[in-house]
C-alpha cells in the first residue's frame, strides 16, 4: 500500500507550518549580527540576523524597538518563527536588545546622543532635591543587597521617613516596563512623595542595560516628582543616571545624599551652642568693661562737679558768715533798736552788753 501525502492548498500550508512553527517554538531567542536595517514609513523595522552560517529576515513592530539598532551591530532578539503568506520564512522579533560589551556600548552612544540633544540630559532641568524630606518612593528589587544597604543608612542616619516601596525587577526584559509602571503609580498619587529613588547594585554591562531603555530614560525625564539614582558602582554610568535629578554613585551613596547623618547635625549643633556660649561670655565681659569704664567716667565727672558745688558751698558759707551780725558786734559795731525820736528809749546792743539809752537830740544829715 502506497504512503498517502496530505494534500493541502498553499494557505493551508502555510497555516499549518505556522501552527508546528508556534508549538515547537512559542518563543525562541536568536542571536546574531544586524545587516540591512531599515524602518519603513515610520512603523515597521526589516532587518536581516546573520551569523557565519545561515541569514534569517526579521520584522518587528517600531513601538517595539527599545534601543537604537544599526548595522553590523550584535543582537539578541526574542521572536516568534512565522511563515509569511509570500511563502518566506522570517521571524517577528517581540524584543531585542544588545549581545556583548561592544554592541552595549554602540547602543548606548547612539541613544545618549539622541536624547542628549532632545535636552533630557540637560543640566537646567535638574532640580533640587527636598533638604528634609519626609517621605520617599523608592523603586527597586526589594530582594536585591543594595536595597538592603539603602534601607540600613537611611535608618542609620536619620530614621523615622515614610518609605512607600515598588517592587520590581530591575534586570532581564521585563525590568524596564515594571519601573516605568512604578514610576507612573508614583507619580498619580494624590499625595506625593517628596522623592522617587531609584535604586540597584553592582553588575555586568549586560545586567545593567535595562537603565538604558528609551521609555524608561523619557519617564524619569518627564516624571513630576524629582528623581534621585544610586545604580551599579561608582564607575557605572546609565542613561537613567543622566536623565535623574541626581545621580549617586552607589544605592549606599543615595542614602547619603538623601539625608544628614544626625550625628553629624547633633555633633555640629552641639559645637555651634559651645561658640554661642563663648560669644555671648566674650560680649557679656566686653559690656561689663565698657559698663565699668563708663561708670567710672561718671563717677570722676560727678566728684568733679561736687567738688565745684563744694568750694562754691565754702564761699557762700564765708559770704553768710561775714553779714552774720555776730561777726559785726564783735568788729565794735552796735544794733540800735528802737523809734529815733526826742525822748524815745533806744536799746544799743554790742557784742557784750544790752544798752537802754534815752533820745535828747536828733540831726537830721
Amino acid at each position: 500500500m502506497e504512503n498517502q501525502s496530505l494534500r493541502v492548498s498553499v494557505g493551508e500550508f502555510i497555516a499549518l507550518t505556522n501552527q508546528t512553527l508556534e508549538y515547537a517554538y512559542p518563543s525562541i531567542e536568536v542571536e546574531g549580527e544586524v545587516a540591512s536595517f531599515k524602518v519603513n514609513q515610520g512603523k515597521f523595522v526589516f532587518f536581516d540576523l546573520k551569523d557565519s552560517e545561515g541569514s534569517v529576515g526579521c520584522f518587528m513592530m517600531v513601538f517595539s524597538l527599545r534601543i537604537p539598532i544599526e548595522d553590523g551591530m550584535k543582537v539578541i532578539v526574542r521572536a516568534n518563527p512565522k511563515l509569511t503568506k509570500w511563502g518566506k520564512f522570517s521571524l517577528t522579533v517581540q524584543a531585542i536588545r544588545p549581545s556583548g560589551e561592544g554592541s552595549l556600548k554602540k547602543s548606548f552612544e547612539l541613544l545618549k546622543a539622541k536624547l542628549d540633544t532632545e535636552g533630557l540630559f540637560a543640566p537646567e532641568r535638574k532640580r533640587l532635591l527636598p533638604h528634609m524630606p519626609t517621605k520617599i518612593a523608592v523603586i527597586s528589587s526589594t530582594q536585591a543587597a543594595g536595597y538592603a544597604d539603602f534601607v540600613k543608612i537611611l535608618g542609620d542616619r536619620w530614621g523615622n521617613i515614610e518609605i512607600d516601596v515598588a517592587g520590581v525587577q530591575v534586570q532581564g526584559e521585563v525590568a524596564p516596563d515594571q519601573m516605568i509602571r512604578a514610576l507612573n503609580y508614583f507619580n498619580e498619587q494624590e499625595e506625593l512623595a517628596d522623592v522617587i529613588v531609584l535604586i540597584r547594585g553592582g553588575g555586568s554591562a549586560d545586567d545593567l542595560s535595562a537603565f538604558n531603555d528609551e521609555l524608561l530614560v523619557r519617564a524619569i525625564a518627564s516624571s513630576r516628582i524629582p528623581v534621585l539614582t544610586g545604580i551599579g558602582h561608582e564607575t557605572d554610568e546609565s542613561l537613567a543616571d543622566l536623565a535623574a535629578d541626581l545621580a549617586a554613585a552607589t544605592p549606599s551613596n543615595a542614602a547619603q545624599l538623601l539625608v544628614p547623618d544626625r550625628r553629624d547635625i547633633i555633633h555640629r549643633t552641639s559645637q555651634s551652642l559651645r561658640q554661642m556660649m563663648q560669644r555671648t561670655e566674650q560680649r557679656v565681659d566686653m559690656q561689663l568693661k565698657d559698663n565699668q569704664r563708663m561708670l567710672s567716667r561718671a563717677l570722676e565727672k560727678t566728684e568733679q562737679k561736687l567738688a565745684v558745688v563744694e568750694g562754691e558751698f565754702e564761699q557762700n558759707k564765708e559770704l553768710l558768715a561775714a553779714y552774720n551780725p555776730e561777726r559785726v558786734l564783735d568788729r565794735g559795731y552796735a544794733i540800735v533798736r528802737g523809734a529815733v525820736k526826742v525822748g524815745q528809749t533806744l536799746e544799743v546792743e554790742t557784742s557784750k552788753h544790752t544798752i537802754l539809752t534815752e533820745v535828747q537830740h536828733v540831726t537830721t544829715k
